[in-house]
């Protein structure tokens, strides 16, 4: 799975396990009623099934909503704690670890960086 996206992109996975079978609809859903979330801010969403071995993302690409999905074949994705409602926010490096079945909070978060100004 692709996704090219700004390091500023505002990503949020969904802390409790998912039905897999969700679609557009369904997951957009549970992005307003669960995580009281707009779907179509332009985020990426993040969803895991019971097993941990698939993953869906959703975004708004400005003229419809994408769904992505992908299923380890070894392994099962990095995710959180469930808590009912709950939402993390992951950095635009920290998905592409987590796409790839990595380890992504072994990843070193920065404050965010001060643009420098010419003196």
């Amino acid at each position: 799975m692709s996704l090219t996206l700004p390091p500023s992109a505002k990503i949020y996975l969904s802390l409790a396990p998912c039905d897999m079978r969700k679609g557009f609809d369904g997951l957009s859903a549970q992005v307003r009623n669960i995580l009281q979330l707009d779907p179509f801010s332009g985020a990426v969403f993040l969803f895991r099934g019971k097993r941990g071995d698939r993953l869906k993302a959703l975004v708004w690409d400005g003229s419809g909503l994408c769904l992505y999905a992908k299923r380890l074949e070894r392994g099962k994705f990095v995710w959180p704690r469930s808590q009912d409602g709950a939402a993390a926010r992951l950095s635009a490096a920290q998905l592409a670890m987590l796409i790839e079945g990595l380890d992504w909070r072994q990843a070193i978060i920065h404050d965010e960086v001060v643009t420098p100004t010419l003196a």
